[in-house]
């Protein structure tokens, strides 16, 4: 055989090596966050009505977790703690803040003019990001979806936090509609084949509800949803010889309910005739929204159903870490009827204690990893764990060391089947919704709520016997609640944003 034809398929054969060897080394890692996704509404936590084959197949393939939370009981502030790994007693981000000194943020055709009144407060520029590590390590990042952490032109947005590459709502306030005028792509405003539709806008006056042409307003051509996904797609496509990092933040199930009639007709066709939803609290009107929400969960499994046969595809899969969570409890409100799909099952429904609320519905979130040939398959966990602890999981599993300054802990060897290190306790803190404090110590739950109305006492329920938190037994374990006021208050530093802060905890 000619020499140089024998040192080029040595050469290739060593390239080829290495890059396997690279790939061994360097899983790609992706984060498909749901939005506003309940405990009890998938089929493998339980869900009877909803359809969730692929999601149900990936804790299938990896492990289920029963006790893993958000990092708060709303949207911003919980994503800020997935990406930095601090809990809501020392974040930068403690609850939603649409920045509204600016002007009329929520007018969404001023919006769309003056892109100064868009997004989220950001956050600084020094924040240390999951993106900014795992580019440390010389992964690539993208983010797909929904950011919610700085407006567009500020330090805030993706590119300038760890993210090569962005598409989605820069603003969460935008994503109340799934059919929205815009989209951003880095730093570029793209423009989608949508008519502004402002999102308090009821149904016509002289309009039949029970007509679904009174409906065509909300039902346009660009889902952004699916705008997406393909974009996500297609990132993992061009960057399949290097190791990546995946942020697939979905909008969905988040309100309002919106989705292609054709994914609706299954649903309809299971549930029945059913009134329709009018419309309240700035949410679009709905002809079937039991069948809507449904069927927005199901795209949603769908979607990642599509992700897994492209990593499949691209021949990735198998040195492809997936981590499947939602960033908060279900929804009250907007036509979803949680008491219809027991949204949160086995915890308490409803206002009070689901989104928005320290009670378990709250915060309490559907967790699943998948990494074959190192998580074994159908395997569940009880390790309680949350939002924060997924920085120091991540770069455990690639090899970096964590920022020095978080509240995380890895759970790497849970996922691996070997011991692992607990968590003293968890502690969540909420600005809204008169202030609310919270702490898990083991089978111990207390919450402090309407501490902006003075009240300092401490809830205490144990969930091995009241995992609905029914049962407030803090006069039994006097002992308990005042190592829980320590903890809280040792917890607790001041929040750099006035509008985090609690006169009544001495801020």
């Amino acid at each position: 055989m000619n020499k140089l034809i024998i040192v080029s398929l040595c050469i290739s054969a060593l390239i080829g090596c290495n890059t396997i060897k690279k790939q061994e080394e360097a899983p790609n890692i992706i984060y498909f966050l749901a939005d506003d996704l309940g405990f009890g509404e998938l089929g493998v936590y339980g869900q009877a009505k909803i359809e969730t084959p692929n999601i149900d197949a990936l804790a299938g393939t990896g492990m289920r977790f029963t006790q893993h939370y958000s990092g708060s009981p709303v949207c911003a502030p919980s994503r800020y703690m997935l990406l930095t790994g601090k809990h809501s007693g020392h974040a930068y981000i403690r609850g939603n803040d649409e920045w509204n000194e600016r002007g009329d943020v929520w007018n969404y055709e001023k919006v769309f003019s003056d892109s100064s009144l868009e997004g989220q407060r950001p956050i600084p520029a020094n924040t240390l990001t999951l993106g900014n590590q795992l580019k440390k390590a010389g992964y690539v990042t993208g983010i797909f979806g929904k950011w919610g952490l700085g407006a567009p032109g500020t330090e805030g947005v993706p590119n300038l936090q760890g993210f090569d590459s962005f598409y989605g709502y820069n603003c969460q306030r935008q994503a109340h509609n799934l059919y929205p005028g815009h989209l951003w792509e880095n730093s570029e405003k793209v423009l989608l084949d949508n008519e502004l539709v402002p999102y308090h806008l009821k149904l016509d006056s002289l309009a039949n509800p029970y007509d679904e042409l009174s409906y065509l307003k909300y039902q346009q051509k660009d889902y952004a949803p699916e705008k997406i996904h393909q974009k996500a797609l297609s990132f993992i496509r061009q960057n399949k010889d290097e190791p990546f990092f995946l942020y697939y933040a979905s909008p969905l199930p988040h309100l309002p309910l919106q989705i292609p009639t054709e994914y609706v007709n299954k649903y309809r066709d299971a549930f029945g005739d059913e009134e329709p939803y009018l419309g309240d609290k700035g949410y679009f009107p709905n002809r079937y929204p039991r069948a809507s929400y449904a069927a927005m969960i199901s795209y949603l499994d769908h979607q990642l159903g599509e992700l897994i046969a492209t990593l499949k595809e691209e021949g990735l899969y198998e040195n492809t870490v997936i981590f499947f969570s939602s960033d908060n409890g279900p929804t009250y409100t907007g036509g979803v009827d949680y008491n219809y799909f027991e949204s949160s099952k086995p915890f308490t429904n409803g206002y009070g204690r689901t989104k928005g609320f320290v009670y378990e519905g709250g915060i309490r979130v559907p967790f699943i990893a998948s990494w074959p040939g190192h998580i074994e398959s159908g395997t569940t966990s009880d390790h309680i764990s949350a939002f924060y602890d997924l920085m120091p999981t991540i770069c455990d599993i690639v090899g970096l060391d964590p920022p020095g300054d978080i509240d995380g802990l890895s759970f790497k060897p849970a996922l691996l089947g070997q011991e692992q290190e607990q968590h003293e306790f968890l502690y969540w803190e909420f600005p809204s919704y008169n202030g609310q404090q919270a702490l898990r110590i083991g089978k111990w739950k207390g919450i402090r709520k309407d501490i902006f109305t003075g009240n300092l006492e401490i809830e205490l329920y144990n969930l091995d016997m009241d995992s609905g938190e029914k049962v407030d037994v803090s006069d039994q374990h006097p002992e308990i609640i005042q190592m829980m006021e320590s903890i809280m208050e040792q917890e607790h530093e001041p929040a750099t944003n006035d509008k985090f802060k609690f006169e009544q905890l001495g801020d």
